[in-house]
């Protein structure tokens, strides 16, 4: 599908503010392309969800290399704290908030008066989306470029910060970038004499329950709840 002039212009800007030209045009508009305006107003237009799976692939890449590369000190638990930091929904959303991705992308009526051109999920999927464009378009040395350009701030806060880091905080931002919402602790059990309780709270995400902790207070047994998580997942 051929775009329209005023399009291409709009593109052009955007390709100034990420220092990538593209060959197909049409690529980056795909990444651009929300899925409520196909099923909305798109008149068969093909939306971002495969190139954002393609982009998520390559952005961890990079960062990986990258970690590996400059950082031998850290190991690998480390390095993968590290890299859920740097690539989590709001890393993302900060990055594409400062290309100002929402000002190119194509929402349908509804998700655009919802204010969708600055949910954090949308614009996070579009930069990820606009990454795997670049990929296709320019090979791996465009993308890796793209994705320093983006990220590399988050990836030295991350490191300066992943060991002061709250592990109900690391948890959090974890299961948002695996698109799975918010983590809950339930309390199981409130035990003891008034001055020396104990609490047991477990970490829910998605419905489903994992670590354990326990505490003289429900903030201590929910910082151990999500440790345990977290260290079920690997990521300790």
């Amino acid at each position: 599908m051929e775009l329209e002039f005023a399009r291409l212009q709009k593109l052009n800007e955007l390709q100034a503010a990420i220092g990538y030209k593209f060959k197909d045009t049409e690529l980056l508009n795909t990444a651009l392309t929300h899925t409520s305006y196909v099923k909305g107003d798109g008149n068969g237009s093909v939306h971002n969800e495969r190139l954002e799976f393609l982009g998520d692939a390559v952005l961890e890449l990079c960062v990986s290399e990258k970690l590996y590369k400059e950082y031998p000190e850290l190991n690998e638990g480390v390095m993968t704290r590290v890299r859920s930091l740097s690539v989590c929904e709001g890393a993302l959303h900060k990055s594409a908030v400062g290309f100002g991705l929402g000002n190119y992308l194509l929402l349908s009526h509804g998700e655009e008066h919802s204010g969708g051109r600055s949910k954090p999920s949308i614009l996070a999927d579009a930069m990820e989306a606009v990454i795997g464009a670049v990929f296709l378009d320019g090979g791996m040395g465009e993308a890796k470029r793209l994705v320093l350009y983006a990220v590399e701030s988050h990836i030295e806060r991350a490191v300066r910060n992943v060991n002061t880091k709250d592990y109900k905080t690391l948890l959090q931002e974890y299961v948002q970038k695996q698109h799975q919402g918010n983590v809950t602790y339930n309390l199981i059990e409130a035990s003891g004499p008034d001055h020396q309780r104990v609490f047991t709270l477990q970490a829910v995400i998605a419905g489903e329950p994992k670590g354990i902790g326990s505490g003289g207070s429900k903030q201590e047994a929910g910082q151990k709840a999500a440790k345990a998580t977290l260290e079920g997942l690997g990521l300790l």
